[in-house]
Parts: structure tokens; C-alpha cells; sequence
């Protein structure tokens, strides 16, 4: 099957592959692959390092054409608010806190364009929604991880995104920053009703915010709902270890066999 970029998927998504190779140089990462965002979904795809989530993520963005297959975006194309791995952002530039969310209203501009007042308030706005409104002026580089990841988030917000997609979001932070950035993430898909892609290795975090789960594994794709796709069954044989899911104070947890009773007693 021969691939066919302009072609437009169902009413409700936003984006779709079928039957397709992903991979670099003639060689396919992922096989045969089936995978959809529906608008208003909140997914998140998960993985061991090196499964191919990377690979996927890239034909979201459109940075990679599948080696074979259909893929199908919306007429017109699909606005994606990209929010990347903190440690891919330059924090050697002297930019402020402003500048970098002001890059997320390139895309509307032009190659020769200038950010005027109405993307300037843009921006200033989407500051104060993710809680760091009083930081604009600041160096960049100067914030905590954090503060750091809110104003990523907010320079994908400036592009007004119909999809949200975001590469390892807590990578790297304490328990509380961690939780803290999923709650944003959350508000930004209930309250703003924004359709959120998370790409995660923390499978117990992605869990417990994903309403679906796409486990990306052993040169393919399972895509689901939590409750489908989070049993031990399909984790072990991710994993390759036996593993229990339980739930904790109310929270889904992921852990490796026995670990539940050995807390427990």
C-alpha cells in the first residue's frame, strides 16, 4: 500500500495511520501499525526506551513519512502545540521567559514576520494560564524544571493548538512538580478542552491522566482504553517481567509481582 499524505481522516479525528512502517533509511522501527487521535482524547503512549515511541511521536508532528501506509490529517492541516524534552531547549541564549513563548506564535507569522502586541498579549495570557504570569521578564535559564516546563506548555498554547502533544513532560522532577504539571496538563484538557498526546516512560504517572493508551513494544502498536490496555497480561509481556496492577489510595500502580504484599506485610 502507497502512502497517501493528503488524504482525511474521519469526522472527529485529528489524526490517523493505518496498516503503516515507520522507520529511518528503508528500515521500519514500527510494523503494520493502526493508530488514531480522536478530538477531545487524552492519550498517552508508553513504552520501554528504544520501543519506538520517538519514531511514532515524529509522524504526529509530520517530521516523519511513514515508509509505507496511509496517513490522514485533517483538510487544512492540524495545529499541534509541540512541547519537547526540557533538555533539547537551549537555555544558553540570554532569552526571557516572554521570548520563548513568543516562539510559539511563529507559525502563524511567516518567515519574515515579527510577533506584534496582539501576539505579545497572546503570550502574556497564555503565562498567567499556566501559572506564571509574574515570571515573563525573567532569564529563562534562571527558572526551576517546573517553571521551566509551565513555560514550554505556554509557548504551545500561544499556537493555539487543536492538539496538545508533549515528549516526557515530568521527566526528571520530584513527586510534587510532577504531580503539579499533570494537574495543569489535566486542566488544559478538561477545562479548556484541548486533545492531549503524552509521550511517557513513567507508565504508574501516564495511567492515572490518560483516558487511552497506546503501548508501543517489540516493533508494534496496542492502542486502548486504560482499563483495557493496563493489565498484566499486556505489561509483562512489554516488560518482560511479571507484574501486578492494584490501585493505592486510589490511584492506578504498576508494580512488579509480589511488591504489593511485601509493602503490605
Amino acid at each position: 500500500m502507497h502512502v497517501l499524505d493528503q488524504a482525511v481522516p474521519p469526522p472527529g479525528t485529528l489524526f490517523l495511520l493505518e496498516e503503516a512502517d515507520l522507520g529511518y533509511g528503508g528500515r521500519a522501527v514500527l510494523q503494520g501499525i493502526d493508530f488514531a487521535v480522536a478530538q477531545g482524547d487524552f492519550l498517552g503512549i508508553v513504552g520501554p526506551n528504544g520501543a519506538g515511541k520517538t519514531t511514532l511521536l515524529k509522524a504526529v508532528l509530520g517530521l516523519l513519512r511513514p515508509l509505507r501506509g496511509r496517513v490522514a490529517r485533517p483538510r487544512g492541516g492540524l495545529r499541534i502545540g509541540y512541547v519537547p524534552q526540557q533538555e533539547t531547549v537551549d537555555t544558553l541564549f540570554p532569552l526571557t521567559v516572554l521570548d520563548i513563548v513568543l516562539m510559539g506564535a511563529y507559525g502563524q507569522l511567516g518567515a519574515i514576520g515579527r510577533p506584534g502586541q496582539r501576539q505579545r498579549d497572546d503570550a502574556e495570557r497564555a503565562l498567567e494560564h499556566v501559572g506564571i504570569g509574574g515570571l515573563a521578564r525573567r532569564r529563562y535559564a534562571s527558572l526551576s524544571g517546573g517553571q521551566k516546563q509551565r513555560a514550554l506548555i505556554a509557548r504551545a498554547l500561544a499556537a493555539r493548538p487543536e492538539l496538545l502533544v508533549l515528549d516526557e513532560p515530568t521527566n526528571g522532577m520530584d513527586l510534587a512538580s510532577e504531580q503539579a504539571i499533570m494537574e495543569l496538563i489535566r486542566g488544559l484538557h478538561d477545562q479548556d478542552r484541548i486533545t492531549v498526546l503524552m509521550v511517557s516512560h513513567l507508565l504508574n504517572t501516564v495511567v492515572n491522566y490518560a483516558r487511552r493508551i497506546a503501548i508501543v513494544g517489540e516493533g508494534t502498536l496496542r492502542e486502548g482504553s486504560v482499563e483495557e490496555m493496563v493489565t498484566p497480561e499486556n505489561l509483562e509481556s512489554l516488560y518482560g517481567t511479571k507484574v501486578e496492577v492494584a490501585r493505592v489510595a486510589g490511584r492506578l500502580v504498576v508494580l512488579p509481582a509480589g511488591a504489593e504484599r511485601e509493602a503490605v506485610g
